[in-house]
């Protein structure tokens, strides 16, 4: 083995379900990894916080249990780097202490304020043509109405929080907290940046805020960290830290990366046009292109990667992964019955054994997996989730599988405006991410979107490898040329052509259910 070879990286990947922290070779080896929880918390009107506190709680003891096994030397890790749940906010004092509960990705309670700044006398989509013209060219986008982007977070401060937002030094993203927490240092990349709508990024090597941007937001500029890459090294670990953890004193902490950018690296998919798809509790299919651009319509655009000098296709399905762990807890059985011991764990595992007895197509049942509204490629807060076409001969295993084909119905949805928004076909999508582990859910994703689909090995790990090939290239351990070759594919899926036209007929259903009954959700759901 290389000297080379022996360096490590510390990466900690904090999702919405807790945190995982691993020990990544410069090979893209995991050689060994551990996992903490964290509590959700969900809120009336749209709420949805965690405690800042819980996230570190868990990465420190995920941490010392992971460093405890005494897989490398202290002296072979050189680095640590950060990814995690994007568009949250952390409001923070001058001593770098929480205010309030983080306000994370699923929050949509600043809606009504981000339509006070774009809107106008005329309207596309219900921006005003004014505001239209001045964001999306700066930025490549404009503040979602959904409102669950940090910009309608940090405007929900300061509407309904206003003490809060008085006293806050600055917003961070969940992502560049932990390096607060690290080193003491404040600053935020230009990918993590991003949905905060106030940078110029068209100079994709030099984002800055933009002035005019800013005021339009009625943000104040000061409460807003400073910009470096994602490549570039934050600073040391704080010598307490260090100690805390059981780290090197000397060990350097790159700047890291949202989840949807270090996953597109850990996917091994870093050339342009090379396509990503997603699946935790949220979903996205992404790849990285040479240009800037914006599909206002739709909530998809380029924005800047993690890598260098690129921009990445950005886009988000609200909730994939999540619609399994609802049906599993709350429909087929009740977590009271866990705790009170009359039934045994259900491993997702279980799921795939009942979705493998229903066939194709689930009999006519349709799933629609918007159980926290959407954001593409429709950005709807009020759409809600549901079984449709049930009959009395439905039975346990229609319902299962109806689950995993609705939420690949939404990729596929999203496959159609992504390939137009890119100009091409997108022959090969590596998947990543918890619902990668499924072997029927990939085959069902390669029958949908009649793509061939190619499992990477150990998906859940893919965000930790990225972060750590990200830190990796920052110390010039590697290049990000070198990236593919080091992550494996477990599997190949093929699409089945005998389902081609049971599964486009049921997805031209799934698009009809959307169109025909959205006015009704928005009734049912205005104010919720």
């Amino acid at each position: 083995m290389s000297a080379d070879n022996r360096k490590y990286v510390l990466a900690v990947d904090l999702g919405t379900t807790g945190a995982k922290v691993a020990l990544v070779s410069a090979e893209g080896q995991v050689v060994g990894y551990e996992f903490e929880g964290t509590e959700l918390i969900l809120l009336p009107n749209g709420g949805a916080e965690q405690r800042p506190d819980d996230w570190w709680r868990a990465i420190t003891t995920a941490t010392r249990r992971l460093l405890s096994k005494g897989l490398v030397s202290r002296e072979e890790v050189v680095a640590l780097c950060c990814t995690a749940q994007w568009s949250g906010t952390v409001a923070v004092d001058r001593e770098g202490r929480p205010l309030m509960n983080a306000i994370i990705w699923m929050d949509s309670r600043g809606a009504p304020y981000v339509r006070r700044i774009t809107g106008g006398p005329i309207t596309i989509e219900g921006y005003g043509i004014g505001k239209l013209l001045r964001w999306i060219p700066l930025t490549g986008g404009i503040p979602g109405h959904a409102g669950k982007d940090s910009i309608a977070h940090i405007l929900y401060i300061k509407h309904e929080l206003p003490e809060i937002y008085r006293a806050t030094y600055k917003f961070l993203e969940p992502k560049d907290y932990l390096n607060l927490r690290l080193t003491g240092r404040c600053a935020a990349s230009y990918d993590s940046i991003t949905l905060h709508w106030l940078t110029d990024n068209r100079d994709i090597s030099n984002v800055v805020y933009h002035d005019r941007l800013i005021k339009m937001s009625t943000v104040d500029r000061e409460k807003l960290p400073d910009l470096k890459r994602a490549v570039d090294v934050l600073g040391p670990i704080k010598p307490e830290v260090a100690e805390e953890l059981g780290l090197n004193r000397n060990l350097q902490v790159v700047m890291g990366t949202p989840d949807v950018q270090s996953a597109a690296i850990g996917s091994g998919a870093v050339r342009d046009y090379e396509a990503h798809l997603y699946i935790g509790t949220s979903a996205w299919l992404a790849c990285h292109v040479p240009f800037k651009k914006t599909d206002v319509v739709h909530n998809i655009a380029s924005l800047p990667s993690a890598i260098p000098g690129k921009y990445l296709v950005s886009d988000e399905q609200q909730t994939a992964g999540a619609c399994l762990t609802f049906l599993k807890d709350n429909i087929l059985y009740h977590q009271d019955e866990e705790e009170a011991g009359t039934r045994r764990p259900v491993g997702y595992e279980v799921l795939d054994r009942i979705a493998e007895k229903a066939p194709a197509g689930s009999d006519g049942v349709i799933f629609t997996p918007w159980l926290y509204g959407e954001r593409t490629p429709v950005g709807d807060r009020t759409v809600r989730g549901g079984f449709h076409n049930l009959s009395l001969r439905t039975g346990y295993e229609h319902l299962v599988r109806a689950v995993f084909e609705g939420v690949a119905y939404n990729a596929n949805w999203l496959l159609k405006y992504v390939e137009q928004f890119v100009g091409r076909r997108l022959e090969v999508i590596n998947m990543v991410g918890g619902g990668a582990n499924s072997d029927v859910w990939c085959q069902i994703h390669a029958d949908v979107l009649n793509r061939t689909i190619q499992q990477v090995k150990d998906p859940i790990l893919a965000n930790v490898r990225g972060a750590a090939f990200l830190a990796l290239a920052a110390l010039g351990y590697l290049t990000f040329d070198q990236i593919p070759e080091r992550v494996q594919i477990a599997h190949t899926y093929h699409p089945n052509p005998e389902n081609r036209p049971l599964y486009d007929e049921l997805f031209q259903e799934f698009v009809n259910l959307y169109r025909r009954n959205r006015k009704i959700y928005a009734r049912l759901n205005k104010g919720r």
